[in-house]
């Protein structure tokens, strides 16, 4: 059974987005207060009282990943201690989600560890945004609700390029990401074509070939994330310089943006990159090509729906 009122309280990786929902909610944001002791230790502080409460508390784990992951640990172990009726975890973006299985001996599985850590200190389920591999769901024995992008996208490219949809071509990055992009493409009744690329070590990838024709064509790049946007802007390179693409368009859901990132965007064929808030933006770096979407809606409703223990199965549709 849910808890007696809804209690939306946020850490400090992405405040500006808790806001944003907890007005589409017509409520205010918990009163709590998280920081850092001298020595780096993290502390949690709850000014209002949460007992039976329905509890949801708002944290991406972006960078910096180990103090966003530990604040959300206090945080969810404070409100089990304060007899919180339910606690949901709301991760925008899941750090660490990278690290699903073993990609050669003694590896270890990172997000399967994060997944415990966030059960032992008490949550009671989790609502986050197109993990990085869906099967992570199964990493959790609590309810995990994976809330998809895409058709914020599709919606945004939807209503820019109407009527032009037979000269508009939804690209994969990589084969990884083919089912994605084809479901994508068709909610916006495009063809679909594949950029085949060979990754030679972590963090570097090469660019082989194109699988399908682009010539001539605008093309929407669609991935879930962009780290150090190695792969996405290879990925545009080889559709202008080998397959003749006239225009490339991007989006993706989480903009991690790390390293060169911002140096590779600007210097890429790149006309517009779209990004979902879900990690804040870095206010020490900016870019004319680089846009965000509001996924507030989209968490409203669902964080509305785990309230009134109604469906949410109708926001994947």
């Amino acid at each position: 059974m849910h808890g007696k009122d809804i209690k939306i309280f946020s850490g400090q990786s992405n405040r500006p987005l808790a806001q944003a929902i907890c007005q589409r909610l017509g409520t205010q944001l918990g009163n709590a207060e998280a920081g850092c002791f001298s020595d780096g230790e993290n502390f949690v502080s709850i000014y209002e009282t949460v007992r039976g409460s329905d509890v949801f508390i708002v944290q991406s784990t972006s960078a910096p990943v180990n103090d966003n992951l530990m604040e959300l640990l206090i945080f969810i172990d404070a409100f089990k201690r304060a007899s919180a009726g339910r606690i949901t975890a709301v991760i925008p973006y899941f750090g660490y989600a990278r690290q699903d299985r073993k990609a050669k001996p003694r590896d270890p599985i990172s997000a399967k560890l994060v997944a415990n850590m966030i059960q032992a200190a008490g949550a009671d389920r989790v609502l986050t945004m197109d993990l990085h591999a869906s099967q992570i769901q199964g990493f959790f024995d609590i309810p995990v609700d994976n809330l998809l992008g895409a058709p914020i996208f599709a919606r945004h490219f939807h209503e820019r390029f109407a009527g032009q949809e037979d000269s508009t071509v939804v690209v994969s990055p990589d084969v990884g990401s083919v089912a994605r992009a084809r479901t994508f493409a068709q909610k916006l009744g495009m063809p679909l074509a594949i950029v085949d690329k060979r990754r030679q070590k972590a963090n570097s990838s090469e660019v082989m070939n194109i699988i399908g024709d682009v010539r001539d064509k605008r093309v929407i790049l669609l991935d879930d994330m962009v780290d150090t946007a190695g792969s996405l802007c290879g990925a545009a390179k080889a559709l202008v310089e080998l397959g003749g693409a006239t225009e490339v368009y991007a989006c993706a859901s989480h903009g991690v943006l790390s390293g060169p990132a911002y140096e590779r965007i600007a210097a890429s064929p790149i006309k517009d990159l779209l990004f979902l808030d879900t990690i804040l933006p870095d206010p020490n770096h900016s870019s004319d090509k680089i846009h965000y979407l509001s996924v507030a809606d989209l968490f409203a409703e669902a964080i509305d729906r785990i309230y009134q223990e109604v469906s949410v199965s109708k926001l994947f549709n």
